[in-house]
């Protein structure tokens, strides 16, 4: 099966001829200027015919190198989150795997609009293979299989991917409200005039606890999520 036109192309696999001018576009322009406008507008609002607006040049000069705006816009996401941080020099395995995993969310929360862009399928573009290999290398030395280490590897992305979408849109909620303490308590008083201890005696019990009364720091549900599957994967390794 041959790669899309754009992956090729991000890998350095296609040349541009020699002959002639050189083209005004690259495919790093092209990326470059669909991230402009999903960060300044939002990702609904990128389309072939605004992104070559944003270039000045027709729509069809784009297609000269994606095919599509499915591959733009993963283009957009490999490009926004650039390559991984260099690892850790020492430390274990579950260090060096936090580590990565807290970068990650990092790359994550700075481009939020890319966590809507569809997962179209396995790694395939430069920097989704390098921080790909950031993870699996995190747990070399374990005894965990190649395909263990590539499953824990998936298991830690989908849980700092669901964290961080999750997180960015209560963020977003809470600081469009002016004040975040109060967005949290008025949610805690919503929540006690529409339950009841007899339908929702747990919801009754969490109320009654106070959960609500104060917000979390904004790393502490990540901190404690991340904590649990870093457990399963020590238990893993031991009982292997």
């Amino acid at each position: 099966m041959e790669p899309p036109r754009s992956i090729e192309a991000a890998w350095g696999l296609r040349d541009r001829p020699r002959k002639g001018p050189k083209p005004t576009l690259t495919l790093s322009k092209i990326a470059d200027a669909g991230i402009a406008v999903a960060a300044r507008d939002g990702l609904d609002a990128v389309s072939m015919g605004r992104v070559a607006a944003e270039l000045a040049v027709a729509p069809m000069s784009l297609y000269r190198y994606v095919d599509s705006k499915d591959e733009l816009l993963q283009l957009m996401a490999d490009t926004a989150w650039g390559p991984p941080p260099e690892p850790p020099e020492t430390g274990s395995w579950r260090e060096r795997l936090a580590a990565w995993a807290w970068a990650t969310r990092a790359a994550m929360y700075r481009h939020p609009w890319a966590l809507r862009v569809p997962i179209a399928g396995l790694p395939a573009y430069p920097n989704n293979c390098a921080w790909f290999e950031a993870g699996l290398a995190a747990l070399a030395g374990t005894s965990l299989t190649e395909t263990q280490k590539a499953s824990v590897s998936l298991l830690v992305t989908g849980y700092v991917r669901n964290e961080a979408t999750i997180g960015a849109d209560i963020g977003a909620a809470m600081q469009a409200s002016g004040d975040p303490q109060r967005w949290m308590t008025g949610y805690r008083d919503l929540l006690a005039k529409l339950t009841d201890p007899i339908r929702f005696p747990a919801i009754t019990r969490l109320l009654q606890a106070g959960v609500f009364d104060q917000a979390d720091g904004p790393d502490d549900e990540f901190v404690f999520g991340l904590e649990r599957i870093l457990d399963g994967v020590a238990r893993l390794i031991e009982d292997g």
